[in-house]
């Protein structure tokens, strides 16, 4: 299938390769050159705008957040640049109204627009094991499954509503944002008692919590390994505050999601936006006056 790729970060790389590596012909953008270089290297071309990636008529995009969506999608001439009945997958955490805004655009243009955000870090998107989550004309989506297959190990379908699987992608974030934060603390009780982050937090993933997420996070806090962020503190902080956004709109209280924004506040506040959200556990620590480097 001839695609379009736009957005080539820590996530997006991977996908557009495996895009390539299933046999698909992708055209890449990015606003820095480098992703599209190496990409080129296995065989995509280069476009020199992002509608220019839009051209051919399916486009998927991973960016970073609101404003950059509305950027390169809405004011980089993409929605311009696709023919009638187009498709436009967007696998990037945005808010719930930004999806409202863009299902409305999309169609008044004649267009389709699927939301198809991904779990998963930069590890799984570059082995093709991300969960998609999607959400939109049927249609198209059946159209996508085969790009879907290529970047995933399983799609999640919620519907012709794209709002859903944004929404979803958003409450998947906050819960993860809850798991961190409750090992954060949890650890830092059992450290300041004499056990260490480590012993217990083996414990709980291999017992009560044995879920990915729950290993995953407890590993890098049992290891104090935060740096390269394979999802950093202020994009944390960007999806708590999208939960907190979704939950006043439909009148929804989170309690547990105005504690995570606070201690993700804090981090950023100290200067840890860039690394791993995983990190909020330093937070914990040194809120009860722990070495915030030694989890053992």
């Amino acid at each position: 299938m001839h695609v379009g790729f736009i957005g080539l970060g820590s996530m997006g790389q991977g996908m557009a390769a495996n895009l390539l590596a299933a046999g698909h012909d992708v055209t890449v953008w990015n606003r820095s050159p480098e992703p599209v270089k190496a990409l080129q290297a296995q065989g995509a071309r280069a476009a020199e705008t992002p509608a220019e990636a839009a051209s051919e008529g399916v486009v998927l995009s991973m960016l970073a957040d609101d404003a950059a969506v509305r950027a390169v999608i809405l004011d980089g001439g993409v929605l311009d640049a696709l023919p009638k009945n187009g498709i436009h997958a967007n696998h990037a955490t945005i808010s719930v109204r930004l999806a409202r805004e863009l299902t409305e655009r999309h169609a008044k243009r004649k267009l389709h627009y699927i939301a198809a955000p991904v779990f998963g870090r930069p590890d799984m998107a570059a082995a093709g094991k991300l969960n998609v989550v999607c959400a939109g004309h049927a249609a198209s989506l059946e159209r996508l499954q085969p790009l879907f297959d290529a970047v995933g190990q399983r799609t999640w379908p919620l519907g012709d509503d794209p709002v859903r699987a944004s929404v979803a992608k958003i409450a998947g974030n906050f819960m993860l944002a809850s798991a961190i934060e409750s090992m954060a603390e949890a650890s830092a009780l059992t450290r300041a008692h004499g056990v260490s982050a480590s012993d217990f937090l083996e414990i709980m993933t291999q017992t009560l919590f044995a879920a990915p997420a729950y290993q995953g996070y407890g590993k890098l806090i049992a290891e104090s390994r935060y740096e390269p962020a394979g999802f950093p503190v202020r994009l944390g902080f960007k999806d708590v505050g999208l939960a907190l956004q979704a939950g006043d709109d439909a009148r929804v209280p989170l309690p547990f999601a105005g504690v995570a924004r606070e201690a993700l506040l804090e981090a950023l506040a100290g200067g840890d936006g860039e690394r791993d959200w995983a990190s909020l556990a330093t937070i914990a620590a040194r809120r009860a006056h722990l070495d915030e480097r030694d989890a053992d």
